[in-house]
């Protein structure tokens, strides 16, 4: 499903690309949240001289009715679709994520290891911390019908900026929310065979995502070169925190160790 809600965009939510060198970066956002979550990250990497794709995925940074209707597999697809246009026309590309994107992106490497050169991850979302949601997916149209939103946590940011945030929703779709478990069991059951370096951001301040996602990424993605750093001056949006400078530095150097390496891509 592509998304045709561009005209109650909110401001900043908008879609972020630009053309750089042939090492490119796939950058993808959060679940309710928008671009505008990782727009100083990609305009960082951008000036730094690289190609950036920062896509939109359906149903998102504009009214959460929009996102309603919306599944995994429409937000997979989208960042898939991103995916294979900035690799061809690049000769290598990293994938980095926040929350629900890390998942994103630790998907794509999983399903296409041929493009995927390495992965920065930022408090990745992986397993279920509602543990309602495995109740509800085989029946999410039913409950949405008598529940259709719950409250959520928009712009998890320790960093007081005159209340710059993350272009979120404040209410969560419980449709969609539903069909979450279905991306992280994928994600989940193809760790092992991941072969994609890993450069992995945790805030041990998290009120969005516990421990438990990067405990399992640790366990299970045994044949990976996993690095992870932790951000102690940081809440769920790192990218929008105290700490986001390291991990725009550190992504930057990841990438610089990475490419040409000969590592991760199996081309």
């Amino acid at each position: 499903m592509r998304p045709t809600d561009d005209t109650a965009l909110i401001p900043g939510a908008e879609p972020f690309s630009h053309r750089g060198s042939d090492v490119g970066v796939l950058l993808c956002h959060g679940f309710t949240g928008s671009p505008r979550s990782l727009r100083p990250w990609a305009e960082y990497l951008a000036a730094a001289g690289l190609s950036v794709e920062l896509p939109r995925l359906p149903g998102h940074g504009t009214v959460w009715t929009d996102m309603a209707g919306t599944t995994t597999d429409d937000w997979y697809a989208e960042v898939e679709r991103a995916l294979l246009d900035l690799s061809g026309r690049c000769s290598e590309v990293f994938v980095m994520g926040l929350s629900m994107g890390g998942a994103l992106s630790l998907r794509l490497a999983q399903e296409h290891p041929g493009l995927v050169r390495g992965l920065v991850l930022v408090n990745p979302s992986l397993a279920v911390e509602d543990l309602r949601l495995p109740v509800i997916a085989p029946f999410r149209n039913l409950v949405a019908r008598f529940l259709p939103t719950t409250p959520g946590v928009e712009s998890d940011i320790a960093k007081q900026d005159g209340g710059r945030g993350e272009g979120g929703y404040d209410r969560v779709p419980t449709a969609a929310a539903a069909t979450l478990p279905k991306l992280w069991r994928a994600v989940q059951e193809g760790l092992s065979g991941l072969r994609t370096p890993i450069l992995a951001y945790r805030s041990p301040q998290d009120h969005v995502v516990g421990p438990r996602s990067l405990r399992i990424l640790a366990r299970r993605a045994v044949n990976a070169r996993l690095t992870i750093h932790l951000l102690h001056d940081s809440y769920h949006v790192a990218t929008l925190d105290h700490d986001a400078a390291d991990i725009f530095d550190g992504s930057l150097a990841f990438v610089r160790a990475h490419a040409g390496s000969g590592e991760g891509a199996d081309r």
